[in-house]
């Protein structure tokens, strides 16, 4: 029981660094055989692992919390009919329309958090980076859906196919969002190339607004204190 308040004050102190590191382990994770069910079943766990804690983050931090934990319930139940079997491009579509919705918020969240003092501190410089994933899994999901109601929106010459895979989407959105451009993936419909335009302003602001926050905020936390004159 000791161990385990220990645990949770943690958490509590940190969920930002909680929360990325769910989204790290998510990443290795993609490393192993999409067709193990083992592997399917430990992946779907750690992806509702991060929807409760987005859940915590965003009750938390300083915003409306009704529509986000609607967000993650939704995403939530509709991951659970996916799970069991039922996997209709209808109910992809909904699971993912959540599950970008979920993260979406839970990135404006942590923003507003990052955004409402003045001082820096431990967890915000972890929600910085929770933030980058967040938004860059939020566009992964938009690009599932993409693909789903427009098939062949994307391109792969190292895999022609229909539909293209969650992991090759995901690295997609990554090198968008960090504008490196690694990605071999190419959007052909005018859909998935808006989205991407998108994410690319997204991801340039990300950079400009919140390194100059950080940076003003490590600035502030050493400025000399004040000489009280008697």
């Amino acid at each position: 029981m000791q161990a385990l308040r220990q645990f949770w004050q943690g958490f509590q102190l940190l969920p930002s660094a909680w929360l990325l590191l769910v989204q790290l382990a998510l990443l290795i994770l993609a490393t192993v055989t999409y067709g193990d069910s083992e592997y399917r079943a430990l992946t779907w766990s750690l992806g509702v692992l991060a929807l409760l804690m987005i859940a915590k983050v965003i009750r938390q931090t300083p915003i409306f919390t009704f529509w986000g934990l609607i967000f993650v319930m939704g995403a939530f139940i509709f991951s659970i009919l996916i799970f069991i079997g039922y996997e209709s491009s209808t109910i992809q579509i909904i699971t993912y329309s959540f599950e970008a919705l979920a993260y979406f918020y839970a990135a404006y969240g942590l923003l507003r958090y990052m955004f409402a003092d003045r001082y820096l501190t431990k967890d915000e410089l972890f929600a910085a980076g929770a933030v980058f994933t967040l938004i860059a899994w939020g566009f992964a999901f938009l690009y599932s859906i993409c693909q789903l109601i427009l098939p062949n929106s994307f391109q792969n010459p190292n895999h022609p196919q229909q539909f293209q895979i969650w992991l090759d989407l995901l690295f997609l959105s990554f090198s968008l969002q960090s504008a490196t451009g690694l990605s071999d993936l190419m959007p052909i419909s005018p859909a998935a190339r808006v989205l991407t335009m998108l994410q690319m302003f997204g991801g340039v602001m990300y950079f400009a607004v919140i390194v100059s926050r950080l940076i003003a905020l490590q600035y502030i936390a050493h400025l000399p204190k004040p000489i009280d004159k008697e």
